[in-house]
């Protein structure tokens, strides 16, 4: 290296970076032989950190605004003090640009079913997948503990251990909000608030800040939703263990007949089968149905006089038992024996 060569080095190193994308977290500045020249200019952009390394370990973190690198600025050696080494100097300096800008639509999600103590239900198995954004915030932390010596450090390299801290602490967030599973859907940014409460101590340990976390939905595995929806409707025409039946057996006869009709159960022997498991459901059906009626019945005909009834009140239960007969609850011959001994009474 001529003395020129030297001279020329010496006062027009600029170090600066201009992010030519998104996903970029730590970059480091390209430098003739790994050295940085004396007096060199370091630009540090709004939305930027630099880190300077002098000898394998950090010497000081530059915020936004131009810096010049000398004596007065980092405490290194410079070619001018190693005469006697004809200009190469023994020590080693980098310098690493650290992106501050929001990293946004992050993606979390659980592959698998997270266990979850719930107060409605007790153990509950649920996925939930939302969004979160975070930003390097302790560039120097970051360097020592993730992005290293590496010349590039990007989202994608840190997505995994992200996605992993946010799955942890599932479970906390729902014990620390206190909201049952029923009422997940309809408290979302509250259990978001807390899920970034439980988090975000983990972020910082790397230097890193959560700034927010979003829950787009939550929902049971399939096999559990079924039994959910099965309890939803039991609730809904009441605790009554009667109707419920009632409620399964209608449920079953659409999908049995179905099966019936598309030759399901092998041939003659299967139709007949399923025919037969037909009419017992209706027969479990239509018995619970005339069981119900006869106990809503019991009450009027207790209030009314003994053995007696008006003709109104034939002609309204009539009414009743045609509509039965009409959804092929009853049978024409249960419902034509019942009709002759309801117009005995009327003559």
């Amino acid at each position: 290296m001529g003395l020129m060569d030297f001279i020329k080095k010496q006062f027009i190193d600029i170090l600066q970076w201009t992010e030519d994308g998104d996903g970029t977290l730590a970059w480091r500045f390209p430098m003739a032989d790994m050295e940085i020249q004396y007096g060199a200019s370091l630009t540090v952009r709004e939305s930027q950190l630099a880190v300077f390394v002098n000898e394998g370990k950090v010497a000081d973190v530059f915020g936004p605004g131009t810096h010049t690198l000398n004596t007065q600025t980092l405490p290194v050696l410079t070619y001018l003090k190693n005469w006697d080494k004809l200009f190469e100097s023994p020590f080693k300096s980098d310098v690493y640009f650290f992106s501050t800008r929001q990293q946004v639509d992050q993606r979390w999600g659980t592959q698998q079913p997270v266990t979850i103590r719930d107060k409605d239900f007790g153990a509950v198995r649920l996925r939930a997948f939302g969004n979160f954004v975070y930003r390097v915030a302790d560039a120097k932390l970051f360097h020592t503990e993730i992005s290293g010596t590496r010349e590039r450090y990007t989202v994608q390299d840190l997505d995994g251990q992200l996605r992993g801290l946010m799955l942890q602490h599932i479970s906390d967030a729902v014990a620390q909000s206190g909201i049952p599973f029923l009422d997940l859907a309809a408290n979302q940014i509250e259990f978001a608030r807390q899920l970034q409460a439980a988090t975000a101590p983990e972020f910082e340990k790397i230097g890193l800040k959560l700034e927010g976390v979003t829950l787009q939905n939550v929902s049971l595995p399939e096999e559990l939703q079924k039994i959910l929806d099965q309890k939803i409707g039991m609730g809904m025409i009441g605790q009554n263990m009667g109707q419920f039946m009632q409620y399964q057996t209608a449920q079953a006869i659409p999908k049995l007949a179905e099966g019936v009709g598309q030759g399901g159960g092998g041939g003659v022997a299967g139709d007949a089968m399923g025919l037969g498991a037909g009419l017992a459901m209706g027969q479990v059906l239509a018995q619970q149905l005339q069981g119900g009626l006869a106990a809503a019945a019991a009450p009027v005909v207790a209030a009314a006089a003994p053995a007696v009834q008006t003709a109104d009140d034939i002609v309204l239960l009539l009414e009743k038992l045609g509509d039965l007969k009409t959804k092929g609850i009853l049978t024409d011959e249960e419902f034509a024996a019942k009709k002759a001994d309801l117009l005995k009474k009327l003559s």
